[in-house]
C-alpha cells in the first residue's frame, strides 16, 4: 500500500520485472493482480518478507540472489511506528529491527 504500491506500480509501467516484498500473503497477491491488471505487466510477482526477522530477510535475499539474473533497484520501504513494546524472537526490539537492522542487513546482502 501506499508509496510503495505507488513505486512498484511505476516500475512495472516502464516494463521492470517488480517484485513486491511483502509480509502478508493476501494482501501482496492482491497488490501484484491490481498492479499487473494497471499495467499490462505480467512481469510483477510477490515474494514474501519480514524485515523484522533477521531469518525472513536472509532467506529472502538467498532467493533473490539464487533466482535473479540481476537487480538494477532495491526500494527499501517497510516500516513501522507506534507499535507496543517487543522483543523478536531473535531478542531484537521489534520496532529497531523492521525499520532499521532488517532492511541494513537485505541491502547488505543484495550487494553481494
Amino acid at each position: 500500500a501506499g508509496i510503495g504500491k505507488c513505486v512498484a506500480t511505476d516500475l512495472a509501467r516502464r516494463n521492470a520485472r517488480t517484485i513486491l516484498a511483502c509480509r502478508s500473503r493476501e494482501r501482496g497477491q492482491a497488490a501484484v493482480e491490481e498492479i499487473r491488471a494497471a499495467t499490462g505487466n505480467p512481469a510483477v510477482v510477490l515474494r514474501l518478507l519480514d524485515t523484522g526477522s533477521l531469518a525472513s530477510v536472509r532467506a529472502f535475499a538467498d532467493a533473490v540472489l539464487r533466482e535473479e539474473p540481476r537487480l538494477d533497484v532495491l526500494v527499501n520501504n517497510a516500516g513501522v511506528t507506534g507499535l507496543p513494546f517487543a522483543i523478536t524472537p531473535e531478542g531484537l526490539e521489534q520496532t529497531f529491527a523492521t525499520n532499521y537492522l532488517g532492511p541494513f542487513l537485505l541491502t547488505n546482502l543484495l550487494l553481494g
